[in-house]
């Protein structure tokens, strides 16, 4: 395709203009590396970066953040730049493995009385035919033989399908009702089918998981709470940089809001419903409700709402909670009726995602203190028990994503999610997502954080993250950085060495600063030790699960017995889950948002300090961390 450039104007820049994507988790700062394109013709400015070795600056690639086209250019963009727009994920019906999660997930729902509550239900209806000289019209006579209590509203979609659905079905009806939760008042005609339609119709419904990084989603059975197929996708925003920070700043740039919005709904949230409709053998109007968790930013750009004011002090989102909002409104392509329910939030950088995900650990049911903790794009935890509940965000980075980090992916196909290394001969074992003979092509976030661990178990780093061993696997480059080799580039996915660096690595330590600091000061506001902790709940799609002992070898969670500790997956997706299937699940997450403090990290005394001592291997205080092997 053709792109017009200004004089002066970035490779990148002129490509998100024209909605090319590119990778570029640091939305066009030069820090990332990640905006890679290989000139073909022509001329452009910029010189050799770090990113960009000599050697590959020779045969053409550049930083399209960091080269300007110099005249009429032709630039060839990696197949992989558009992994996040183009690789959407979705199993096949019946291939869907719950696992135990949700098993104890419908089990706590059960004994809430909450179970396959979601207020949809078909009735069957038989009209008469129309008599002569009656002129009573299709809908009256209609709603005269619907004997139910209260107000009955008829939707435009259903009116529309009347008249045919009538006569097909010889005057018998499949109606679909949805009431409104814990009353008979408040009823609405959804849909209507000949009752002798085949196959029968299903009642479906969508829950969402709108990350920052990967959107996630499960079709749902509504009437057996079945889950038909799972899916997910990069979240096509990611080219306007990987944080919500940097997506805030682009909503408020002409244009920009509705840019983002289309990002995330008629980019990625709309083609993974009708892949996922299709797979299950459903048309996208079967679905009848959507429920969605996310962060407090994604949830305003989903919805299109201005979000320039929650990075503004005193940080005050538009709202906490939307109430209902209907399919139309926002375009899913789904029933124009379905009802969406979002997960309210807490404060501007504690979402929906966190009251889904207290809700799905069912922390706020217990009698003894656990920590909950979010592991995605950003941090954000949660501290307590039936009598009280806390949370706080924290600065992480997208590092526990792949954002940030140079060989750095998300959780797909291709990616190391975990490894181990020999200490004599340095030689790594990996374990990849995808076949048996994947390649590998990159790290996630449970990759990065067992490599880390490996490499500083073994001291071929020190406690700052610098290299201190020399051998085939680490490399030294022209301004005295350093990296660990974990495959070759014969062996990996798209012919480049997947190599972890001495910047990667302190990407990574601020990151896990950030956690081990905010739960320090969390317990420190309840004059609390970890000690006092009894259950520790990591979520986070980051990988196939968190080899905790190494997250504690490097000082990201506190020092406590492995048992305490319990892996619980997209917690988020499980929270959407429960408000999809149980109605009234909706009402209490609500009430859980009320009723949670949220503490500010940012301007809380004392939280800086923690910071600044969490940020090296372990920890700069090694009692905190007494007794856990480093080899050191």
């Amino acid at each position: 395709m053709s792109i017009f450039a200004s004089f002066g104007e970035s490779l990148f820049d002129a490509a998100k203009k024209a909605n090319v994507a590119l990778d570029a988790p640091c939305a066009g700062n030069g820090t990332c590396g990640k905006c890679r394109v290989k000139l073909l013709e022509g001329s452009v400015t910029g010189e050799p970066t770090r990113h960009i070795p000599a050697e590959e600056f020779a045969q053409g690639y550049r930083l399209a953040c960091a080269s300007a086209a110099a005249s009429d250019v032709v630039v060839q963009i990696p197949a992989q730049a558009g992994a996040y727009r183009s690789r959407i994920k979705v199993s096949g019906k019946g291939s869907v493995r719950e696992g135990k999660i949700f098993e104890n997930l419908r089990k706590e729902l059960r004994a809430m009385g909450l179970e396959k509550d979601s207020g949809l239900e078909f009735i069957n209806i038989e009209i008469e035919s129309p008599e002569g000289g009656n002129g009573m019209a299709d809908r009256e006579r209609l709603l005269r033989k619907i004997s139910l209590e209260g107000s009955i509203n008829f939707s435009l979609h259903a009116l529309r399908k009347l008249p045919q659905a009538l006569r097909s079905g010889g005057g018998s009806l499949m109606v679909l009702l949805r009431r409104e939760p814990g009353t008979k008042t408040g009823i609405t005609i959804m849909d209507l089918f000949p009752a002798n339609i085949s196959p029968a119709p299903v009642i479906a419904g969508m829950a969402i998981d709108i990350g920052t990084t990967t959107v996630s989603a499960l079709l749902v059975d509504l009437l057996t709470g079945e889950i038909l197929t799972a899916g997910s996708a990069g979240n096509g925003q990611i080219r306007y940089g990987a944080d919500v920070i940097s997506r805030i700043i682009e909503s408020g740039r002409p244009g920009g809001l509705e840019r983002l919005r289309l990002a995330a709904t008629e980019e990625c949230v709309a083609p993974l419903i009708r892949d996922m409709s299709k797979a299950a053998g459903l048309l996208p109007e079967s679905i009848y409700r959507v429920t969605a968790a996310a962060n407090t930013t994604m949830t305003h750009l989903f919805m299109g709402v201005n979000p320039e004011y929650l990075r503004l002090e005193p940080y005050v989102p538009a709202f906490f909670e939307s109430g209902p909002l209907r399919s139309a409104d926002l375009n899913l392509g789904v029933h124009p009726d379905a009802e969406v329910l979002v997960a309210p939030a807490i404060g501007s950088y504690v979402g929906g995602d966190i009251t889904a995900g207290v809700f799905a650990s069912m922390l706020f049911k217990k009698e003894t203190l656990s920590l909950f903790i979010d592991l995605g794009t950003n941090g954000e935890l949660a501290l307590g028990n039936s009598e009280f509940l806390m949370s706080c965000a924290c600065s992480a980075g997208p590092a526990f994503e792949g954002g940030d980090i140079s060989c750095g992916m998300r959780a797909t196909d291709g990616a190391i999610e975990a490894c181990s290394v020999d200490a004599d001969t340095m030689e790594p074992a990996l374990t990849i997502i995808g076949a048996a003979d994947q390649k590998p092509a990159g790290l996630c976030g449970s990759g990065l954080i067992d490599l880390i661990g490996e490499l500083f178990r073994c001291g071929i780093i020190d406690a700052r993250g610098k290299f201190i061993k020399e051998g085939k696997r680490i490399r030294r480059d022209q301004w005295g950085g350093a990296s660990y080799v974990a495959a070759f580039a014969e062996d990996s996915a798209n012919g480049r060495e997947i190599a972890l660096s001495e910047a990667d690595i302190d990407n990574f330590i601020r990151a896990k600063g950030a956690i081990f600091s905010a739960i320090r000061t969390m317990l420190a506001v309840l004059d609390l030790g970890p000690e006092a902790i009894d259950d520790v709940y990591v979520a986070g799609g980051i990988g196939g699960g968190i080899n905790m002992s190494q997250a504690i070898r490097i000082g990201m969670f506190p020092n406590l017995p492995a048992q305490k500790y319990h892996y619980i997956g997209n917690s988020s997706l499980h929270g959407a889950y429960a408000m999809l299937t149980a109605r009234n699940a909706g009402a209490m997450i609500a009430k859980i948002g009320r009723g949670m403090t949220y503490l500010e990290l940012s301007t809380h005394p004392g939280y800086m300090d923690e910071f600044v001592a969490a940020c090296f291997l372990p920890h700069t205080n090694g009692d905190l961390f007494a007794g856990v092997e480093n080899g050191q």
